[in-house]
């Protein structure tokens, strides 16, 4: 098998490609930053320490002297740490019953003005916006704010999907989602407050190991199976997942962030979006989805942070469609067993056989053979030493993980005229 050199992979990402096709007409993708419109008819250098190479934590399979993969050993929290139970803030919770995840947020969030906030630096760049850091002028804390220009918004016809995102991001609270303070606008711009996550993109993380050792993925998408259990139990799809989408907080938790595509759905939806390398064959198909299309990306996801490089990459968004809709994946040789038959469960078309979308649901995923070391309840509890923490070097407010954009001149705070406010009522 021949494998795609990893900087090419990441370097193709980054390009934005012209889709051409009659059922992807007018849909633009950015690896990053997406834009949808309705439809019409290997080997490995890890350059990172991970934090468990010089402890004694067995359960992370990790050789101490080498960084090389061992067989999985313990359970994830079978070590160290305290009683959860003893922290009556966390959340604990059943696997097995949905009724008792953590429940929608009831905290009313906050009204701001952009006098209350100064701007330190820019975080990210899209096509609508920027993120950046700033800090309240009251009390001195750092938060992120997403900025979208109205009229870029109005003019790609992103007007639902930004208030979905606004309704979506209110309404959830959970350890590994992004949490929304609030929102404002003026007569050009909205504005979101979120919470500063200072460890960067897991993207970033990835892109520097090239990949993760089996326990170390196996973390981090334990954690994102948590987050995804609780977006469904409350019939939220995201739509989004990718490294991009996932931030590590300042003790390498993750935190999933990009509410851009998340809906509320009960049965099903058709809307086309997402990204190429993620998107499930019945989204390229134009067929009714559901939920389920998370935990195809949910295997992506796993997939990449293992090999790499996603199982159905290649160098245009067409070609990669083709691929998916053929549906063969290849694992490397150095894949886990265990793994390899989660993959071939999550990454099928075949929703008969999908994990997750049966009588089971997540349960289904929870329990197999490749989770089978993860105390899911401790993981939830943040009661388990991450496998790699953010080397935040100047406390807090440290944005040395993301990378450096030019700052200009922006337009905040303008008043005046707006001919867009008709359609943003709830900023």
């Amino acid at each position: 098998m021949v494998l795609f050199s990893t900087n090419h992979v990441f370097q193709m990402r980054r390009l934005a490609f012209q889709v051409i096709n009659k059922n992807l007409k007018g849909w633009t993708q950015l690896r990053g930053m997406e834009v949808e419109t309705s439809l019409q008819g290997g080997s490995s250098s890890h350059a990172n320490q991970w934090k468990v190479q010089t402890s004694n934590y067995s359960w992370l399979g990790l050789n101490s002297a080498s960084g090389q993969m061992e067989q999985d050993t313990g359970r994830f929290g079978g070590v160290g740490g305290h009683d959860a139970s003893a922290d009556s803030h966390k959340l604990r919770y059943d696997t097995r019953q949905s009724s008792m995840l953590p429940q929608r947020s009831t905290v009313s969030k906050g009204k701001y003005t952009f006098r209350d906030f100064q701007i330190m630096r820019t975080l990210g760049t899209g096509s609508f916006g920027r993120v950046h850091l700033v800090r309240s002028v009251h009390n001195g804390r750092y938060y992120a704010i997403k900025v979208l220009k109205k009229h870029q918004v109005v003019r790609m016809k992103q007007i639902e999907h930004t208030n979905d995102e606004r309704q979506m991001l209110k309404l959830v609270e959970h350890p590994f989602l992004i949490r929304m303070w609030g929102t404002f606008q003026d007569a050009r711009n909205l504005f979101m407050v979120m919470d500063y996550i200072e460890g960067g993109e897991l993207f970033s993380l990835l892109r520097k190991s090239q990949r993760f050792p089996n326990p170390v993925a196996k973390f981090y998408a334990a954690e994102v199976v948590l987050a995804l259990e609780y977006l469904h139990a409350h019939n939220i799809i995201y739509r989004d997942l990718k490294p991009e989408n996932i931030l590590l907080d300042s003790n390498g938790h993750i935190k999933i962030t990009d509410f851009g595509f998340a809906k509320e759905v009960d049965t099903v939806t058709w809307t086309l979006c997402g990204t190429p390398d993620y998107i499930a064959p019945e989204v390229i198909a134009t067929k009714p989805y559901n939920k389920s299309v998370d935990w195809w990306s949910l295997g992506i996801l796993i997939f990449e942070m293992l090999a790499g490089y996603t199982p159905f990459y290649d160098t245009t968004p067409m070609k990669t469609y083709e691929k998916i809709l053929h549906g063969k994946v290849v694992c490397p040789p150095f894949f886990h067993p265990d793994v390899v038959d989660l993959l071939s469960k999550l990454i099928t078309a075949d929703l008969t056989r999908r994990l997750g979308n049966l009588q089971s649901g997540s349960h289904d995923i929870k329990c197999h053979p490749w989770f089978a070391e993860v105390i899911w309840e401790k993981l939830l509890a943040k009661d388990i030493e991450t496998p790699y923490e953010p080397p935040i070097t100047t406390g807090i407010g440290d944005a040395s993980l993301f990378d450096q954009y030019p700052e200009e001149q922006f337009d905040y705070g303008c008043i005046g005229e707006d001919p867009y406010r008709q359609y943003f009522v709830d900023f």
